[in-house]
């Protein structure tokens, strides 16, 4: 398997993976499949925004996985914290995939100089809760009852990782 930069290639790849999620899970709050153009949209704006957007690729140079970070919320004051996704392709689920994409991520929001990075996880996923504690995240908030899909309440639970040691919001970024 590698992890690279995703590209133009890789959006019909991406976009069944995401439509996937849409159709059989609880994983993204959306009920509405999209197409290859919006995603090749949304791979765009990231990448103008300077953000990241990871691909795994298997031996047979299929899309297994993505992953990507954006602002957390559009106020300056929150401009070193980014939220993340990560997602893999359903016949690939537990084979380390996910856990390869967030640690690539991880390194990838430090590089750029980011403190903090937040994931947005409905309550019921142990899988992916599990796996980000693994990675040093701490469940920080729990919001019962602030979603729907599938005709029944979804409960946030959020999960934090600081990136860097650093004290002062302006200083250098530490390990």
């Amino acid at each position: 398997m590698q992890i690279r930069d995703a590209n133009d290639e890789d959006v019909a790849g991406i976009t069944a993976i995401y439509n996937d999620a849409v159709v059989n899970t609880a994983a993204i709050w959306n009920e509405t499949q999209v197409d290859a153009d919006n995603r090749k949209r949304w791979l765009q704006d990231r990448r103008r925004l300077g953000y990241p957007v990871l691909v795994a690729i298997d031996d047979r140079g299929e899309v297994v996985g993505y992953a990507s970070f954006g602002d957390w919320r559009a106020f300056d004051g929150y401009r070193h914290t980014v939220e993340h996704s990560v997602y893999v392709r359903n016949d690939q689920y537990r084979s380390g995939i996910g856990r390869a994409l967030m640690v690539e991520l991880i390194e990838r929001a430090k590089t750029i100089g980011k403190h903090a990075m937040i994931a947005g996880i409905e309550a019921g996923n142990v899988a992916s809760i599990r796996l980000h504690e693994k990675l040093g995240f701490q469940q920080v908030g729990f919001l019962p009852e602030v979603g729907t899909k599938f005709g029944r309440w979804l409960d946030l639970a959020f999960l934090q990782l600081l990136l860097d040691r650093r004290t002062e919001p302006d200083s250098p970024p530490t390990a």
